[in-house]
């Protein structure tokens, strides 16, 4: 039977993909517009499959919150072209919606079906390479370039606290929250880095054990965020800041980057 160019649209508005994807599923399906709809959906988890095995370094970071909780996910494409494609950016938004809304779980468990038609459509592989939830009384994000995102929950605060701390850990790369998060292998690693250093001058022993300690507590100092000195005010802490906020905590963060 002839397919008319009504039908080719309906099928193309309603999937995205290409005008001649779309003539040839309603061609095979003779027509009928739910037979083309199941043919393009297998053809589209075909065309991933094959592409999986393509390495997908590039993608986005995005970050939805709503009330005490946010969402932060990193979709993987294989190149920055791609990650830009606004049908790329669009699918991205709709797993950290769905994620927020309905759970990872579910999310995780249904993303094929999201990612596929995508695939079909722009041609690259493309993954959900990773997806975290944070919860909390106040929660504040930052995102840069898409490629770096931070979300970081506090016990109290305002918005702009919570965003102002979002941002600090973005640029100072805080390892933990806290120096009583710090493994005790971590502790040990950096015993036995920085005693190597102090071993080889020739101080009296008891000068070394200050030396190597003092070493050890102005690396941890860098690495945790309450002991980092605050961006916009170097000459306070971050705990300084919390404290004279009103005593605020920080109970979770999460920073990723592409």
């Amino acid at each position: 039977m002839a397919i008319t160019t009504e039908q080719i649209k309906e099928l193309r508005d309603n999937t995205g993909v290409a005008v001649m994807q779309c003539k040839k599923a309603l061609e095979e399906a003779e027509g009928n517009m739910e037979k083309a709809l199941m043919i393009l959906k297998k053809k589209s988890g075909d065309i991933a499959a094959k592409k999986a095995e393509r390495e997908a370094k590039d993608g986005i970071i995005v970050i939805q919150k709503n009330g005490k909780k946010a969402v932060v996910a990193i979709v993987n494409c294989e190149t920055d072209f791609v990650a830009k494609n606004s049908d790329f950016v669009a699918l991205a938004n709709t797993i950290t919606a769905k994620a927020l809304a309905d759970g990872i779980d579910a999310t995780v468990a249904g993303v094929a079906d999201m990612i596929n038609p995508v695939v079909q459509k722009i041609g690259e592989n493309i993954q959900l390479g990773k997806i975290e939830m944070i919860e909390g009384e106040n929660i504040g994000t930052y995102v840069h370039n898409g490629k770096a995102g931070v979300a970081v929950a506090l016990s109290g605060g305002g918005e702009e606290l919570a965003r102002d701390i979002a941002m600090h850990i973005a640029a100072m790369k805080p390892e933990y929250i806290s120096r009583d998060q710090v493994s005790t292998e971590k502790v040990a690693m950096a015993e036995e880095l920085y005693g190597k250093e102090v071993n080889a001058s020739d101080k009296p022993e008891e000068i070394k054990k200050k030396m190597l300690q003092g070493k050890i507590d102005t690396y941890f100092k860098e690495v945790t965020l309450l002991d980092q000195a605050f961006i916009k005010n170097p000459e306070m802490t971050i705990a300084t800041l919390l404290k004279n906020a009103g005593d605020i905590k920080v109970t979770s963060m999460v920073r990723e980057v592409i």
